[in-house]
């Protein structure tokens, strides 16, 4: 009955190292690493967008000069028409230069608008990436607490086998006891193959004593 205990205690305890082995392998720290590489892709994706919107902010200001010197350029042709006395021209280049007026002033509050959404998007970008920074960091920190932790169940399994396991003790009494009757029968074996060798030899030496 004793035995049979022990090996259902032996197969219970088995069976929890090999649970919590597995769920070793199902541990957090993956699917944090998951997590961590989504919020770089989301990351690298705002950059861009970001790039994209310095590139429309720089293209706001070429078409705002253009809009201006393109008005400033019909008003100074509407001049040279009135002057010539060519009323058409005159009119078609005053209504030029009010349509690129109205053009630079929208390119203008477009182009400001830009800036002031350029600014956020530049804020919320460096958040962000210092929000990633401090969970590399604190993923760092977890995987350095689950080290330890892994390591100090594996040492305790094998202190507590030693301590509160009955089979390491009785293991290592067998292998003595092992030894002991080796070296028992090595010295008997030699004492009596010492004894032999000496009655040999008496025997020997009456029987020459007697011849």
């Amino acid at each position: 009955m004793g035995n049979l205990f022990s090996r259902m205690k032996q197969t219970i305890s088995a069976d929890f190292h090999d649970l919590l082995d597995k769920k070793e392998q199902k541990n957090p720290i993956g699917m944090l690493n998951q997590y961590l590489r989504q919020c770089e892709q989301e990351t690298e994706k705002v950059g861009k967008l970001l790039e994209r919107q310095y590139l429309l902010k720089e293209e706001f200001t070429r078409e705002y000069n253009q809009a201006q010197n393109l008005a400033e350029k019909r008003k100074n042709q509407a001049d040279v028409a009135k002057q010539s006395g060519e009323t058409d021209l005159m009119e078609f280049a005053l209504k030029e230069s009010l349509h690129y007026e109205d053009r630079a002033q929208s390119l203008k509050e477009a182009h400001k608008s830009a800036e002031v959404q350029l600014a956020e998007l530049e804020r919320k970008y460096e958040e962000m990436k210092h929000k990633l920074k401090d969970m590399h960091l604190k993923r760092m920190e977890l995987m350095g607490r689950e080290n330890i932790a892994r390591a100090n169940h594996r040492i305790n399994r094998v202190l507590d086998a030693g301590r509160t396991e009955a089979k390491p003790v009785a293991m290592f009494e067998e292998m003595e006891l092992y030894i002991d009757r080796i070296e028992h029968k090595v010295d008997a074996d030699y004492n009596r193959h010492t004894i032999d060798a000496r009655i040999a030899q008496l025997e020997k030496e009456l029987e020459q004593k007697e011849a």
